[in-house]
């Protein structure tokens, strides 16, 4: 038996530890995973004006910033009784998929693409034979599924990806000058001799770095849609009862006008193109020469609960409470699936409705194994009812600064452990994968949308090719990477869908983007909920907000992260990224990539890097983080 600690383990930033357990056999057979930094932003929150609220609490994260603003937007809305206009929901709708799209590109390639590829292997592809690769990969892993035409708004050709034996011999040439140099750079800090590597032959992975290079300029053009209408990126703007950009089509000054639609309508296509002719098929490349190996582990969770809210309102709804938003959805991932693995016809389907979110038992947090306490020893906390103490206890052996092992048996995380009923779920795109094949195949679907079409379509496209059941290929690390790409192009076809509602609706003559009725906080009762729903990259978000006497009273996410990362709860029920780790086999225990793999295909989103700093505002600390290229935080 062999103890590994893996610290820190995400590239976006570090404060994600794992610790594993591995036998002779290479078989996990206990892991743990822990959250390490605590920021403390829903105390921040505590006596705000709850219309300020998205713009404070989006600093939670600089990655999926947008997300946390919307959800902010949404539970504040829930509370007041705010319907915003059908523009505004476009808009934040196209802005919403513009995000997964970009989060989603940028996970695969630039935080996770490494644990699959390698720059060393691609050093021995011919670029002939890569050219060739990539034209046959497009061919047979393209999935040519599209939005139907609200009205034609494509003004702009349509980009190809470059796939000539020139283009990637000169990106060969680049990567063998960077390899002799011996300074790896973005390609340094990974475990390139490991047996994985071997998987995919040397012309997979000439390709994926090649793509991987290109896409570190490409994808800030996927977030054009979150500049024109929220004024930047990240940390884009909105304004409670709408958005912020005033709509005119004859002032060249105004925020959204012709010059500024053609920009967005040529960002869109940029993201409708990636994701079908490099994103998909890159995906399904890999994916597939890891089943043809036997690669079907790492499903944990997914196999036994997922969960899912629901995703991009068609039309305004009046509110979460009263289970408006759940009746006007796209893709009504609402629900949750149990035993999924065993089949869809053994599988159990629950709808999750505005009943859980107003019943106190219904969504729940616990902090047995946190470090943070409940007054009065409670156990299980509804959100609303929510409290956000600290309560650090240190590891099992080590120190406080010098962790050599947590307490499995204690408390060991600074995540809060979320519940639905009282069980533990995996939230993501593979869970809203998971639910919308389920729901549709039990009939609870009823007609079904454009969307949910296409995703069981991308489904039994991917089936076919694997030549495997969707429950043995979707509940596995695979098939969680596979279903976020399949998402990122239905996400990018729901931007065209809403920006050609958007359009439509402009030239009916509509221009209206906010609803004031109950900006005047002398319109708002004296004590009001809410709570605000939305489906991240990441998976189900929830922002649940008290506001009493015109300030906010008590605030609390629930963040996708923290279903996905928990701790343990007090029965000894493990999180979805434990139990992920308990499904993987591991070659070697001392280079444990499968372990890094697996737990990086949730695409881990912990919080943001904390800057601290004394009284005299005086620098503490600083941490370098890369002796090459001295780059640091300063705390």
């Amino acid at each position: 038996m062999k103890h590994v600690v893996i610290d820190p383990i995400t590239r976006i930033e570090g404060h994600l530890r794992t610790e594993v357990t591995v036998d002779d056999a290479g078989k996990v057979t206990e892991a743990l995973s822990s959250g390490t930094a605590w920021r403390g932003l829903e105390l921040v929150m505590d006596g705000r004006d709850p219309r300020d609220a998205w713009a404070y609490i989006q600093r939670i994260c600089g990655v999926c910033t947008s997300a946390h603003a919307l959800a902010s937007l949404r539970a504040v809305e829930d509370a007041l009784g705010i319907r915003i206009p059908k523009n505004a929901n476009y808009i934040r709708n196209i802005m919403a998929a513009a995000l997964s799209v970009q989060d989603h590109v940028v996970h695969f390639y630039h935080l996770h693409a490494l644990d699959w590829v390698s720059p060393v292997e691609a050093l021995a592809a011919d670029p002939i034979a890569t050219a060739n690769l990539a034209s046959t990969v497009q061919r047979s892993y393209t999935l040519p599924f599209a939005a139907p035409n609200v009205s034609n708004t494509e003004a702009y050709d349509h980009d190809a990806a470059p796939s000539s034996p020139e283009y990637f011999a000169g990106i060969k040439a680049k990567v063998q000058a960077i390899v002799e140099s011996g300074q790896l750079g973005i390609f340094a800090a990974n475990w390139w001799d490991h047996p994985d590597y071997k998987l995919l032959p040397p012309e997979v992975h000439l390709m994926a770095v090649a793509h991987y290079l290109d896409l570190l300029d490409k994808h800030r053009e996927l977030v054009v849609p979150q500049v024109v209408f929220g004024g930047k990126n990240p940390h884009p703007h909105y304004v409670m009862g709408g958005v912020s950009c005033a709509i005119s089509m004859n002032d060249g000054n105004a925020p959204i006008n012709t010059a500024r639609l053609g920009i967005v309508d040529r960002a869109v296509n940029v993201a409708r193109d990636i994701c079908r002719s490099i994103y998909v098929p890159d995906a399904l490349a890999i994916g597939t020469a890891y089943v043809k190996a036997g690669r079907v582990d790492g499903g944990g969770l997914a196999k036994t609960r997922v969960l899912g809210f629901g995703a991009y309102p068609i039309e305004p709804y009046s509110g979460t409470k009263d289970g408006d938003y759940f009746n006007n959805l796209l893709i009504r991932c609402n629900g949750v699936v149990e035993n999924f693995a065993g089949g869809v016809g053994a599988a159990q389907y629950f709808e999750v409705n505005e009943e859980d979110f107003t019943s106190p038992d219904g969504f729940t947090e616990s902090v047995d194994h946190a470090w943070y306490e409940y007054p009065g020893a409670k156990g299980d906390l509804n959100p609303w009812e929510g409290v956000t103490k600290a309560k650090y206890t240190g590891p099992k052996v080590g120190t406080a600064t010098d962790w050599k092992e947590l307490d499995e048996n204690g408390k060991y995380s600074w995540l809060k452990t979320p519940k639905w009923r009282g069980k533990l779920c995996e939230v993501g795109p593979l869970a809203r994968y998971i639910i919308i094949y389920t729901k549709a195949a039990k009939g609870a679907l009823g007609t079904l949308t454009w969307a949910e079409q296409i995703m069981l379509d991308q489904i039994g496209a991917v089936s076919k090719v694997l030549g495997l059941a969707p429950e043995v290929w979707m509940p596995t690390m695979v098939g969680r990477t596979a279903t976020r790409a399949l998402e990122a192009q239905v996400h990018a076809e729901i931007e065209k869908f809403f920006f050609d509602k958007l359009v439509a609706s402009i030239k009916s003559g509509d221009t209206d983007v906010v609803n004031n009725d109950h900006w005047d906080p002398n319109t708002w009762p004296a004590e009001v909920k809410g709570v605000g729903l939305y489906e991240a990259p990441r998976g189900a978000l929830s922002h649940w907000v008290c506001i009493k006497d015109q300030k906010i009273s008590n605030y609390q996410c629930v963040v996708p992260t923290t279903w996905n990362a928990c701790p343990r709860d007090e029965k000894g029920n493990h999180g979805a990224y434990e139990l992920a780790m308990m499904d993987t086999h591991v070659a070697i225990p001392d280079k444990p990539l499968e372990i890094v793999k697996v737990v990086r295909s949730f695409d881990p989103c912990m919080a943001c890097s904390t800057h601290m700093y004394n009284a005299k505002g005086e620098t503490i600390r600083t941490v370098t983080t890369d002796p090459v290229s001295g780059t640091h935080v300063d705390e």
